[in-house]
């Protein structure tokens, strides 16, 4: 996990800018991770998290979506957004590294403390 300790909650770091020049995590070390971030998926080539929400109708999705985006925009690391009318889809990945960071779990550990 980079330079932070392995003991220290994700949800309480914070994301480092990354634009390139650094290696993407390796899919053993993304695979080590998943654990922390209970509920998201691994995509099968390791360069991308993500996870399927369900809401009962579209306020709470729109709710969950402008939550997330306070995150991200306060973290400065965004995911992909889907959603629809009861449902939403968030994919992370670093994309100036074409695979994942510490970033993306950090992001995705903090999206599920909404829950």
């Amino acid at each position: 996990m980079g330079a932070a300790n392995m003991n220290e909650q994700l949800c309480d770091l914070h994301c480092k800018p990354c634009e390139g020049g650094v290696l993407p995590l390796s899919l053993d070390e993304a695979r080590a991770l998943m654990n922390k971030v209970p509920g998201w998926v691994l995509s099968d080539d390791g360069k991308k998290i993500q996870r399927e929400f369900s809401f009962k109708g579209f306020l709470s999705v729109m709710n969950f979506v402008n939550a997330v985006a306070y995150i991200a925009n306060r973290e400065g690391h965004h995911p992909d957004v889907y959603f629809g009318y009861n449902n939403c889809k968030l994919e992370f990945t670093t994309h100036a590294i074409a695979g994942l960071s510490e970033n993306d779990f950090i992001s995705a550990a903090k999206v599920n403390e909404l829950l």
